[in-house]
C-alpha cells in the first residue's frame, strides 16, 4: 500500500515539470537570452507547426531566398546551354557556315552575281579598248583615201567594222549603177548607202551593248536579294531568342551577324556593277561616236566617187579598177 502510494506521486511530480525549451531558440546564437530566442521562433511562418528537434535550425532565416537562388541557378544553366551551341568562328567563312540554308543561298547567288560582274568587266574592257584602238587607227586612214578602191585596200582588212561600212557602201553602187544618169541619181544613191551604213552602226552598237544589261541587273537587284537574306536571318535569329528564353547579347549576336552579312555581300555585288555599268555606257557611246566617223568618213569617199565619175563620164566598174 505504501509503495502504491509513493509511485503515484512520483509520477505527479514528473508530470508537474515544464517542458525543455526549444532548440531552434537558442541554437542561432551562443549565449542569447529567452527574448531574442522567442525573437527568433516568431521569424517563423503564422499557421506552420513549429519544427521539432534540430530540423528548426535548417530552415531558412528570409521567407523566398531559396526560391529566388533557385531561379538564378536555372538561368545560368540556360546561359551555358546557350553558349555551348554558340560558333566559336565569327569570321566571314564561319558565319557563312553557321548560317542557315536560306541565307547560305543567298550568299552563294551574290557571290555568283560578284563573279559575273567583274568577268563581264574584264572581258568588255578589253574589247572595247581593243575596237577603239581600230576604230580611230581606220578613221584616220579612211580621211587619207582618194577613193572607194584604195579604201578598200588599205582599210577593210584592218577594221572589221570599217570593212563593213566599206563593203556595204561598194554593194549599193553597183546595185545603182544604172541609176546613175537619172534625174537625182546621184542624191538617191547617197540616201541608200546612207541608210545601209545606219544599219551598220545601229548592229555595231548593239553588239558592243550586248552584257551590259547583266551589269544592270545585279546592280539594281542585288541589295534587295541581300536584303531578304537579313530578314530572313534575323527572323530565324528572334526564333531562337523565344525557345531560349533569353536576350542575352552573346546568344542573339551570332545569327544578327549571319544576317547581316548577306546585306554586306550584296552591296559587295551591287555597287561594282553599277560602276562598272555606268562606265561602260559612257565608253560604249564614245566608240559609236567612233563609228559614225567611219560612217561620215565613207559617205565622203562616196561623194568624191561619184563626182569624179560624173566629170570623167565612167561606171564605178572603171573607177574601181
Amino acid at each position: 500500500m505504501v509503495l502504491a502510494l509513493v509511485s503515484v506521486l512520483a509520477g505527479a511530480a514528473h508530470a508537474q515539470e515544464p517542458p525543455p525549451a526549444p532548440v531552434a531558440g537558442t541554437a542561432g546564437m551562443a549565449g542569447a537570452g529567452p527574448a531574442e530566442g522567442r525573437g527568433q521562433d516568431q521569424a517563423l511562418p503564422l499557421g506552420e507547426p513549429a519544427p521539432s528537434g534540430g530540423t528548426a535550425a535548417a530552415r531558412p532565416i528570409v521567407p523566398g531566398l531559396g526560391d529566388g537562388m533557385g531561379i538564378l541557378h536555372l538561368e545560368q544553366e540556360q546561359l551555358s546551354a546557350a553558349s555551348a551551341n554558340l560558333p566559336h568562328d565569327l569570321s566571314p567563312w564561319g558565319m557563312f557556315m553557321a548560317a542557315d540554308l536560306v541565307v547560305k543561298a543567298v550568299m552563294v547567288g551574290l557571290a555568283f552575281a560578284s563573279v559575273v560582274t567583274w568577268t563581264i568587266c574584264l572581258a568588255k574592257f578589253l574589247e572595247l579598248a581593243m575596237a577603239r584602238r581600230r576604230a580611230k587607227r581606220a578613221t584616220a586612214r579612211l580621211a587619207r583615201a582618194p577613193d572607194l578602191g584604195e579604201a578598200l585596200a588599205g582599210v577593210a582588212r584592218d577594221d572589221l567594222v570599217a570593212g563593213s561600212l566599206l563593203a556595204a557602201a561598194e554593194t549599193e553602187l553597183q546595185m545603182s549603177e544604172d541609176l546613175e544618169a537619172a534625174v537625182d541619181g546621184k542624191a538617191g544613191i547617197k540616201e541608200r548607202v546612207a541608210s545601209r551604213l545606219d544599219r551598220i552602226e545601229a548592229a555595231v552598237g548593239r553588239r558592243m551593248i550586248r552584257g551590259t544589261g547583266v551589269l544592270a541587273t545585279i546592280g539594281s537587284t542585288a541589295p534587295f536579294v541581300g536584303l531578304f537574306g537579313t530578314v530572313w536571318g534575323i527572323m530565324n535569329s528572334f526564333i531562337g531568342i523565344s525557345e531560349s528564353q533569353t536576350t542575352n547579347l552573346a546568344v542573339v549576336a551570332p545569327g544578327i551577324a549571319e544576317a547581316l552579312l548577306a546585306t554586306a555581300i550584296g552591296l559587295v555585288a551591287a555597287i561594282p556593277a553599277v560602276v562598272v555599268y555606268n562606265h561602260f555606257a559612257r565608253q560604249i557611246s564614245g566608240y559609236r561616236a567612233l563609228v559614225g566617223d567611219m560612217s561620215a568618213e565613207v559617205m565622203r569617199i562616196v561623194s568624191r566617187d561619184l563626182d569624179r565619175r560624173g566629170a570623167h563620164g565612167r561606171g564605178y566598174a572603171r573607177a574601181a579598177e
